[in-house]
């Protein structure tokens, strides 16, 4: 039952709450995107969503315009946005158009789906997530392959509230204590590359 219609709905109310609660907070990050980054304020990116179907991903931009590696592009404000996941509040409007889920394997581009093993695959199974096994695990400090691996479980079993809910507390717990917040040395997350380096890289 919940799987086939309670998610969803648990989906829009939380969504919905938590955008009517976080209105303050988005409005001010935004402003604050306008002023020490300028336009846009808004990051945009094509995703691959359940079943392989392609979405927009929107997040607030945390990253300076122009060349140059993430980590030259990153200042203080940035880390903090991304520290603090507050960039990734606008995906609640992703929740609501059911592109995606307050609960499931985080979205990755389109060009990373010919690198995944068929098992890896099945990840596309569901709805990606705004929390994850993955993120819940200790977010970007996660292998890669531990990541896929983590995010193949999810969709293999069925949901339940109950387990949502530990999903969602655990991705909290793991946020207020500031872990994961980066890949091991990297500035932000390095790409997913099969094979054997794909064992350091950031989830």
């Amino acid at each position: 039952m919940y799987e086939r219609w309670g998610k969803r709905a648990f989906d829009i109310a939380g969504a919905a709450l938590l955008l009517a609660v976080a209105a303050p907070l988005l409005a001010a990050a935004a402003l604050g995107v306008l002023l020490a980054l300028g336009r846009p304020v808004l990051f945009r990116q094509r995703r691959t969503g359940r079943g392989g179907r392609p979405f927009t991903l929107v997040k607030l931009r945390s990253l300076a315009e122009g060349p140059g590696p993430d980590a030259a592009r990153l200042g203080r404000f940035g880390r903090w946005l991304r520290a603090s996941a507050v960039d990734e509040l606008p995906q609640l409007f992703n929740v609501l158009r059911g592109e995606m889920s307050l609960v499931g394997p985080r979205p990755l581009p389109p060009e990373y789906d010919a690198r995944f093993t068929p098992a890896e695959a099945a990840r596309q199974l569901v709805r990606p997530g705004l929390c994850g096994l993955a993120q819940a695990a200790g977010r970007n400090a996660v292998p890669w392959r531990r990541r896929l691996t983590l995010d193949a479980r999810y969709a293999g079993a069925a949901p339940t509230l109950r387990g949502d809910l530990a999903i969602l507390w655990r991705c909290a717990r793991v946020l207020l204590r500031g872990q994961g917040v980066s890949a091991p040395g990297h500035a932000t997350m390095p790409a997913f590359r099969p094979g054997p380096a794909a064992d350091g890289g950031r989830a």
